[in-house]
């Protein structure tokens, strides 16, 4: 490798109501890696799931075609790298040294995508496996959280059958255990997909029906009257580090997709205005947060502040924060003193590095007989 660029494949797309968030990380990304340093491979996964591989992928996905590229195969076996017949291949012929997942949501944030480049043997950018897994899944991460005794926002949960099956017996339970307003939020979605903010029974049976549209598991959220959403960005492996937060301020009741993404109303203030207790806590939170979902290379961290008493509660964590060019991830650490190609180079360093730990653990075990032959 030290003879020519490192090679990254940068994943984006998906089967997910994120898709169009990914290509836009994706776009910025690409653009961000200082091409004397690296060689970038474009790797797509189109809406109905086939990975497509070329510099015209992303074109591609972005007018909503599904003819950029070749076809893609990556055998769940190590040192096989891609298979791409006639295709788009490098010049050596020689698999990507780390791959880049920026698929949010389903089946790429979610522990999927992960489990396939650990059976493939490659390293790629951010949290494993098991952290993927829980930072998706809301019921997951918040049981983690209050196990560990950090604070967050009361929660009640059900199967999406159930609350077909008994919707009247549902909304009772939360009017007498929560206070409205409260969120519904699928169980697993990202950027706000299919998240509403209910102020009365009505509202709140119309959210259970979209939440249930996505996920199989619905959560249901106690808000939190006038909280500020406040946001950290984690950087690190072992020995994580952390921006200075930010402070987001919705164009909407609250912060939903189309206030991310939409309309372009939504402005953020960073450093966020926090009394220095306050900051410290809010560190603390995240960091701890990071440290429970055993997190690797990078996450966001979402948290909130009262406005009276100022107390800290944790929101969720983002384990592939979005990376476009209004995403608070890249722009917080930007406040904080690390340039965005800066920070793809530590995202890539941080890759290799967990991945050379791995590879030094034992993957067999010789007993002292040969037990099972006999």
């Amino acid at each position: 490798m030290s003879n020519r660029r490192l090679r990254i494949g940068v994943v984006f797309g998906g089967r997910s109501g994120e898709h169009e968030v990914s290509l836009a990380s994706a776009r910025s990304v690409i653009a961000g890696f200082d091409p004397v340093k690296y060689e970038v491979v474009p790797i797509g996964i189109t809406p109905e799931g086939q990975w497509r591989i070329g510099p015209d992928v992303l074109p591609a996905l972005m007018e909503r075609t599904s003819t950029g590229g070749h076809p893609l195969i990556l055998p769940p076996e190590p040192g096989r790298g891609w298979i791409s017949p006639g295709a788009f291949t490098p010049e050596d012929g020689a698999p990507v040294d780390v791959v880049f997942p920026l698929v949010h949501g389903t089946f790429g944030e979610d522990g999927c995508l992960q489990g396939l480049l650990e059976l493939a043997g490659l390293p790629y950018v951010g949290a494993g496996v098991l952290a993927s897994a829980a930072g998706m899944d809301k019921v997951i991460q918040k049981q983690l959280f209050r196990q560990a005794g950090l604070p967050t926002p009361r929660a009640l949960w059900w199967s999406a059958a159930e609350w077909r099956e008994s919707p009247g017996r549902i909304l009772r339970r939360v009017e007498k255990e929560l206070r409205y307003p409260v969120f519904v939020k699928p169980a697993n979605t990202g950027s706000s997909v299919g998240i509403t903010k209910a102020h009365n029974r009505e509202e709140l049976r119309g959210g259970c029906d979209a939440a249930a549209g996505y996920d199989r598991r619905i959560i249901i959220e106690q808000g939190i009257r006038n909280g500020r959403e406040i946001e950290c960005s984690i950087l690190g492996n072992e020995r994580p580090e952390i921006s200075v937060a930010g402070e987001i301020l919705s164009s909407n009741e609250f912060y939903d997709y189309d206030a991310k993404y939409v309309d372009g109303q939504s402005s953020a203030v960073i450093p966020a205005p926090l009394a220095p207790p306050v900051a410290r806590r809010v560190r603390e939170l995240a960091l701890a947060a990071y440290r429970v979902l055993d997190c690797a290379g990078m996450a966001r961290v979402d948290l909130f502040v009262t406005r009276r008493g100022s107390t800290v509660y944790l929101n969720e964590l983002n384990t592939i924060p979005g990376f476009t060019s209004i995403s608070m991830y890249p722009k917080l650490w930007e406040a904080s003193g690390l340039s965005f190609p800066d920070l793809l180079d530590r995202l890539v360093v941080l890759a290799l590095e967990r991945h050379r730990q791995t590879q030094t653990l034992r993957r067999s075990y010789h007993p002292s007989k040969d037990w099972f032959t006999t």
